[in-house]
């Protein structure tokens, strides 16, 4: 081998060694990376623990909505008394099922209490009683307490009816449903303005239409009408016959 070929794997051996080293280095440079396998375990841990954490908090806010509602005063009260609570608050007649749904009870004890109720108001010898009016139930005074009561009350405006406008609400109460010619019919004069009074007051409605003719609207009474005059049903009109006068 010549010297000039010796010269040459001298520095070819040389080179090889320098970049080795440097390769050495630049790895021991490096920062340390987690194992793969650890970095999952810790991934899966917190993500329980996230979980943990908001079924806690879901937990916390059900309690909360729970002892916002349930806020019922301490102390025993009989069914019977929140009952009679809730009616004398209520302003109109309560359906048994709305009773039930407001007392968490059912229509049946709603029924028997009411029952109770009124007998032990007989018994008390008290001026109201629990009426049924309009397909509900409603905390009424007697009316042979109306003398005194007729002094405290006024009678609003909006209920107060003219005497063509409780004629014109009779024959649509009895003749129901009824077309606007056969009320003029009977009356012998327009109507059409008493009517639309009526309907302002929400003592009449349109009930649908007539198949005859032009399909004239049908006129009916409403809820508002069984509680203002204090029916509970249309059934408990007072009878044609008792409504004639005696003869003299």
């Amino acid at each position: 081998m010549t010297e000039e070929q010796e010269i040459l794997n001298k520095e070819q051996q040389e080179a090889e060694e320098a970049a080795q080293t440097d390769d050495e280095n630049q790895e021991s440079d490096l920062p340390d990376l987690p194992d793969e396998s650890g970095t999952s375990e810790e991934i899966e841990e917190s993500d329980k623990s996230d979980v943990s954490d908001m079924s806690d908090e879901s937990d916390n806010l059900e309690k909360t909505d729970e002892s916002d509602l349930s806020d019922k005063p301490e102390g025993e009260m009989s069914l019977e008394s929140v009952i009679e609570a809730v009616l004398f608050a209520s302003d109109e007649s309560l359906t048994p099922a709305r009773l039930a749904n407001i007392t968490e009870s059912t229509t049946k004890q709603v029924r028997e209490l009411i029952k109770n109720l009124n007998e032990k108001y007989e018994a008390n010898k008290s001026a109201f009683r629990i009426e049924q009016i309009a397909g509900g139930y409603q905390m009424l005074t007697l009316s042979r307490y109306n003398y005194w009561l007729k002094k405290l009350l006024r009678a609003r405006s909006e209920t107060k009816l003219s005497p063509a406008a409780m004629e014109t609400l009779a024959i649509i109460a009895y003749k129901q449903p009824v077309i606007r010619a056969d009320i003029e019919a009977i009356r012998g004069v327009s109507v059409g303005e008493v009517i639309r009074s009526l309907s302002y007051k929400g003592l009449v409605k349109i009930v649908g239409r007539a198949e005859i003719l032009g399909r004239p609207m049908l006129y009916g009474t409403t809820k508002k009408f069984l509680e203002v005059f204090g029916l509970n049903t249309l059934k408990d009109l007072p009878k044609i016959e008792e409504l004639k006068k005696p003869l003299s």
